[in-house]
């Protein structure tokens, strides 16, 4: 597992759990129990969303971003015409949104959550699961409820330690009525093992003409189910989804992601706003090599960054490729289908000047609690034949008799839906203790 994400453990403040001065950047037991003793605590957002509702031009910026102009996503009128309704949000689109749900921290809780256990460690992106259960709607508002559901200390895969952190995002729609789940898994590597990373090679040649025109007319191929309804009854295991190309991947490329994404870990705004955020965190703008502070996330961009962290070269960010996965599903499925589930794995960086193809195949259909089930095995592949981001989904399809119902949230609110993640990972935890035992 390489990981992706951003490298967020520099210069955070209270780095109580990683041992001191001579022990930053070392992975204590203290840490991790610090980190323990958060499970199930609300975690109020430090940045504003980047979008309060669901407006044509937030969608339409997002959807641009990764390279989908879908009516359903862009067109308020097209969506009118649909079996929703309205313009829909796309279904990554939760990013950019979420108004705190968290209730106002007692002093005890405030030390609680102060500072970052793991300050001074790496922190990747290792896996991210969603689960939708209502769409967000044209106008919509939406709330997110954050929480830490589980930690687990692991061996590193370069050696040294690491620690397993889950934390869930439980969003409602504007009726207060659960909308989604992401549930993400962050790798937090000892910096020193992490810097194994800067013995990996990346050969990159300048594409050929013959290149580029695959790739070129891979992007003329692609077609859209539409309003054209794929039904349940007409899938077929072992059938292959037209693929989606992204790529090769530019500065400008990330550049537009953001413009539709927002910045997400770094304060949104520049200049005196920036300059005010720096001063309550610092670590969130190490300096350039001018020794001006710039955000952390330029990694993402700056080959200078990425390389002192012992990257051959900046890279993607998760949420891309988990968008990117989406992508190749709704336009398969068509408006009238329904994506329920996602859960990927971050395995390998996805580079600039990389091209990422991404694929699926249907493994199994299935007729469960009166839904029309289609599990679909997913991927983002390079250009070197690597596997990036493995993955599974499930999507609900439409009979010829019978409309796509989206299913049901485990919980009616988003504290009973803690409540129900924090017994789920109580669950699997023992089942994975039982399996190493074995």
């Amino acid at each position: 597992m390489t990981g992706t994400g951003t490298e967020t453990g520099t210069g955070r403040e209270g780095n109580t759990g990683t041992g001191g001065s001579d022990g930053f950047g070392v992975l204590t037991d203290e840490a991790i129990e610090r980190s323990r003793r958060r499970l199930g605590i609300p975690v109020p957002q430090r940045n504003p969303p980047h979008n309060y509702e669901v407006t044509r031009d937030g969608t339409r910026h997002f959807a641009f971003g990764y390279g989908d102009d879908n009516p359903l996503y862009c067109d308020p009128e097209y969506g009118k015409k649909t079996r929703w309704g309205s313009l829909l949000a796309p279904p990554t689109f939760l990013y950019t949104m979420g108004e705190d749900a968290a209730p106002q921290p007692d002093p005890q809780t405030k030390a609680l959550l102060r500072g970052d256990p793991f300050a001074g460690l790496g922190s990747y992106q290792a896996v991210m699961e969603f689960e939708w259960w209502r769409p967000l709607r044209l106008g919509d508002r939406c709330r997110v409820l954050e929480t830490q559901v589980g930690v687990r200390p692991r061996r590193s895969s370069f050696g040294g330690r690491s620690a397993h952190v889950v934390r869930d995002y439980l969003y409602a729609d504007g009726h207060g009525e659960p909308h989604a789940l992401r549930r993400g898994t962050w790798i937090n590597a000892e910096r020193h093992t992490s810097k194994e990373r800067a013995k990996e090679r990346l050969v990159q040649e300048p594409y050929t003409a013959d290149q580029l025109h695959v790739i070129d007319a891979a992007y003329a191929a692609e077609t859209r189910r539409g309003a054209e309804p794929r039904h349940w009854e007409d899938v077929e295991i072992g059938e292959e989804l037209q693929p989606r190309v992204k790529g090769p991947l530019t500065t400008t490329d990330v550049v537009v992601w953001h413009l539709g994404w927002g910045m997400q870990l770094t304060p949104p705004g520049v200049f005196g706003i920036a300059a005010r955020i720096r001063r309550k965190a610092p670590g969130l703008y190490p300096p350039n090599p001018l020794n001006i502070p710039d955000t952390v996330q330029r990694l993402h961009w700056e080959p200078e960054r990425a390389r002192e962290l012992g990257l051959p070269n900046p890279y993607d960010y998760g949420g891309m490729r988990e968008t990117w996965l989406c992508h190749l599903l709704t336009d398969w499925m068509g408006d009238d289908g329904w994506l329920w589930q996602l859960r990927c794995e971050h395995r390998r960086f996805n580079y600039l000047g990389d091209t990422t193809w991404v694929r699926g195949t249907v493994v199994d259909k299935r007729w469960t609690d009166g839904r029309g089930e289609v599990h679909v095995e997913v991927r983002c592949e390079n250009q070197r034949g690597e596997v990036t981001t493995p993955g599974t989904a499930v999507v609900l399809l439409p009979t010829r008799d019978r409309p796509v119902e989206p299913p049901a949230p485990p919980a009616s609110d988003l504290e009973g839906m803690v409540a129900h993640e924090l017994a789920r990972f109580a669950v699997t935890g023992q089942r994975e203790q039982h399996r190493q035992r074995r």
